[in-house]
Parts: C-alpha cells; sequence; structure tokens
C-alpha cells in the first residue's frame, strides 16, 4: 500500500476543571497534546475524540475549533481544538508511555518537540483563533 500523499492529522488540548491540561508522552517526541492522523471517511471532529481516547484514556467534548499548522514540505495539515473531559482517567495506552494532567504553565515547560508548545498556546489564546500557521 503506497503511503498517502497528504497526512491530516487531529489534536486535543483538553483542560480539565481545576485548569490543567492533558498531555501524553509518546515513545519519541516526549510530553506532547494527544492527537494523530485523521481516517478514511472520519471528521476531523470524530478523529480529535478517538486519538485522544486511544492515547490517553480520557472521554473529552470539543468545545471549539482553534485553527491549523501546515508543514507545507512534508504536506502535512494539523488541526487542533479544544476540549473538556467528559469521562474516563488518564491511563497509559500502547500510544503513550505515560498520561497525567498539569497545571498548565508546568506542561507547556515539558513539551519540547518543534512548534507543540506553539500550538498549544495559540488554542489556549482567543485572540490568535482561528489561526492558520504555515512552515
Amino acid at each position: 500500500m503506497n503511503p498517502p500523499k497528504h497526512i491530516v492529522s487531529a489534536a486535543t488540548i483538553v483542560i480539565n476543571e481545576n485548569n490543567e491540561i492533558l498531555l501524553i508522552k509518546g515513545p519519541r517526541r516526549g510530553w506532547e497534546m494527544p492527537g494523530g492522523q485523521v481516517e478514511e471517511g472520519e471528521s476531523l471532529l470524530n478523529a480529535a475524540i478517538r486519538e485522544t481516547k486511544e492515547e490517553s484514556g480520557v472521554d473529552i467534548e470539543i468545545i471549539k475549533f482553534c485553527g491549523v499548522f501546515q508543514n507545507v514540505n512534508r504536506s502535512i495539515v494539523n488541526t487542533l481544538f479544544l476540549a473538556k473531559p467528559i469521562g474516563g482517567q488518564p491511563t497509559i495506552t500502547n500510544e503513550s508511555l505515560e498520561t497525567r494532567y498539569f497545571p498548565i504553565e508546568e506542561g507547556l515547560n515539558m513539551v519540547t518537540w518543534k512548534n507543540f508548545r506553539q500550538r498549544i498556546e495559540y488554542c489556549l489564546n482567543a485572540e490568535f483563533q482561528p489561526f492558520y500557521i504555515e512552515f
């Protein structure tokens, strides 16, 4: 099977009632927001919900669409949503080494992979939304 020419992903910034952010620790990129590839025939919204559950064990409700980051050279489009937890518990899954809620500032400091911190910051600041960032 040939790999897709374009990759579309959906990620969530999940904030709980204690104003903490949900992060997963992946095997390659360290701490990050949950998210992943949109499957064929799947909506962006449903992909964000599914990926968050698969990676973290947490069920979510999407609050709003935040924006898009596009890696033009690699043909990757990453859509981002703000969400709140509605069930489940943070748990280790086959896609995460660790899953936890952190105070937002502490969580931001733990996200070190490329522009992932910027993605989170843009989702947390309504003045930036909706955003479209090319790199």
